[in-house]
């Protein structure tokens, strides 16, 4: 297996991104390791041949003799069998690991062709009451930003990344984001690695199962009961297994065991109902262990130079973390061996459970608010390594200037980040303190509403210390507010227009506070008439510009578009609409400057009318 780990590790650190592009070299990688397990599937399936053959002649060697004795002749085959026994074990066990690695590039492959099906994280679970951007933005959900990212190892690590989407941090935070994810970009043999931690794949460091064992009161019990089921639990097990044997007899045996089984007795009953309880928690704690302390271990040993992973690797050595959680995980694996048939009955003779339970507790008592801070660093280091994962996925995208002016928003050749390379469709966005914001005009299938996703959705890239689809980025810090994808609510009695009306006033009540709002808004106040829909617009803008926002607004109506040329609120009109005269329903997708001056009605009149004819 080392053999191995290194022969792709070698491969994997061979240089940075090949010029035909990461997807060739997710392909080239997929080959290499299916041909590895083509390779080991022959030898355990020459391990079976071999297997098989040792057992016929044993057999015959037992039917040649005669009879079942020991005979140096029948020492080869049974060498023959163990040999063969060992080699299949190690074969499975090799071919398990690189049929994990092909899972790995195999999703790869997934997130580069965006195989939305396969990527089945929506990262739902971690959503926000009332929070200004999460769906507006695809950020959570199907065919999200999330499902995107989201390829961390633990239920940790996911927790932490949608952590990382969702909420505001200064750019001192980002800036060693960014740097993290630098350095952690061109390490796809970690990656790898990280992979494949812990026992099973469905398997991962969940941080509300610890948290569940760590708010249950510990078990306290008398130094006395440990040091003496720790002597008593072998000495019943010894005594019962050597009158079993015939080596001692029940008459002589009885004397000395029955004192030491009320004794026993006497001890674990009054806990055994709260030892029985923790049983069932630390069921569930063990399947998450392994991931955290192996996640550790592999932390540790690495050497890092960005302040932020060199803060992570510190903080988990100088506390001892996988050492400590490695002690905990053997307890843990004694839970587990004693719940096997064969063991159930020596173990409960042994008191094997209380002391598993008791053993447990005491490292819970010396440890557990350490263990949640280990968590913590860990789930911090997944969440960093998924991202790097997708800046190393993506070369084409590029790490934004962060800087501490008031406003500034500079995003040259943006793109969708959801969108595959041939039909992502990229233009200039920039924003700042003499171009507050954008009046976007245009018909439906224009583009808008993507453009509005594409600022929103980079801006949050950016935030999570993630590169952006775009070039020569420049940004400061902002708080994105966003009104895109609201509609009505049967349940909750409220109209379209008056979720727009109040997601409208929390942005505005964003604008008192810092960072500067980013405001996104789609179909402005699209639920009223034309003439309440001037004096309303008009109001939100001139306080969102009081406040200090800036943004952009899209609209079908062209009466708002006078809202840009008021004297002091440093308004632009652009627009989005056909590059061909004779068709408006051909977009480009583009922004261009202006107001749009082409409908689109006739020709959708006239593409209603030709279906309905063709049917």
């Amino acid at each position: 297996m080392a053999w191995l780990n290194m022969h792709l590790i070698q491969e994997a650190d061979s240089g940075s991104v090949a010029s035909d592009g990461v997807e060739s070299e997710f392909l080239r990688r997929l080959a290499e390791l299916n041909r590895l397990l083509s390779q080991e599937m022959r030898r355990r399936s020459a391990a079976l041949v071999l297997l098989a053959a040792s057992i016929i002649a044993l057999v015959a060697t037992v039917v040649w003799s005669g009879h079942i004795r020991f005979s140096p002749v029948a020492a080869i085959p049974a060498f023959g069998i163990l040999s063969s026994l060992r080699e299949y074990g190690k074969r499975q066990r090799l071919s398990v690991r690189i049929g994990l690695r092909c899972g790995f590039y195999e999703r790869g492959l997934d997130r580069l062709r965006k195989n939305w099906p396969a990527l089945e994280r929506t990262g739902e679970e971690f959503a926000r009451p009332g929070h200004l951007y999460q769906f507006d933005l695809r950020i959570l959900g199907e065919r999200s930003l999330f499902a995107l990212l989201c390829t961390t190892r633990s239920e940790a690590g996911a927790a932490r990344l949608a952590e990382y989407l969702l909420d505001p941090v200064d750019l001192d935070e980002v800036r060693a984001r960014q740097a993290a994810v630098r350095e952690l970009m061109n390490s796809p043999n970690l990656r790898e690695q990280i992979a494949l931690l812990g026992d099973f794949q469905f398997k991962g460091c969940d941080a509300n199962t610890f948290l569940e064992w760590v708010k249950t009161p510990v078990l306290r019990v008398p130094k006395a009961v440990p040091i003496f089921l720790a002597f008593s639990g072998p000495v019943v097990l010894l005594t019962v297994v050597a009158c079993l044997t015939q080596f001692v007899s029940w008459i002589h045996a009885l004397p000395f065991l029955l004192p030491i089984l009320f004794v026993q007795s006497i001890v674990v009953t009054p806990i055994l109902r709260a030892v029985r309880q923790r049983l069932r928690i630390l069921r569930k704690v063990a399947r998450e262990c392994a991931v955290l302390q192996q996640g550790l271990q592999l932390l540790e040993n690495h050497l890092f130079t960005s302040p932020k992973l060199k803060n992570l690797v510190d903080r988990s050595k100088s506390s001892g973390a996988a050492f400590h959680v490695r002690r905990l995980e053997r307890v843990f694996w004694g839970i587990a061996q004693r719940e096997k048939e064969f063991i159930a009955l020596p173990s409960l003779l042994a008191s094997a459970g209380t002391q598993l339970v008791l053993a447990a507790e005491r490292w819970r008592a010396g440890y557990q608010e350490q263990l949640t801070s280990w968590i913590d660093l860990w789930a911090e280091f997944d969440a960093l390594n998924a991202i790097a994962g997708y800046a190393r996925e993506n070369p084409d995208h590029t790490f934004p200037e962060l800087v501490d002016a008031a406003m500034t928003l500079r995003l040259p050749q943006l793109g969708h980040p959801l969108l595959p390379r041939d039909r992502c469709v990229r233009s200039d966005v920039a924003l700042n303190e003499t171009s507050r914001f954008w009046i976007l005009s245009g018909s439906n299938m224009a583009g808008k509403s993507t453009l509005l996703r594409a600022v929103g959705m980079n801006v949050v890239l950016a935030y999570a210390g993630a590169p952006i689809r775009a070039t020569d980025a420049i940004l400061s810090q902002f708080s994105v507010c966003t009104s895109i994808a609201l509609s009505d609510s049967l349940l909750d009695g409220k109209s379209k227009f008056m979720a727009e009306t109040e997601r409208l006033m929390l942005i505005l009540r964003k604008t008192c506070s810092e960072p500067r709002v980013l405001f996104l808004v789609d179909e402005f106040l699209s639920g009223t008439n034309s003439h309440d829909r001037c004096l309303a617009s008009g109001f939100i803008v001139r306080e969102l510009i009081a406040g200090g926002a800036l943004g952009i607004l899209s609209t079908h109506d062209l009466t708002l578009t006078a809202i840009a040329d008021e004297p002091g609120w440093y308004g632009s009109n652009c627009c989005m609409e056909s590059d061909d005269p004779d068709d408006p329903l051909h977009f480009d997708y583009r922004v261009k400057p202006g107001i749009s001056l082409r409908s689109s009605a006739s020709a959708i009149i006239e593409l209603l009318r030709s279906r309905a004819e063709i049917q």
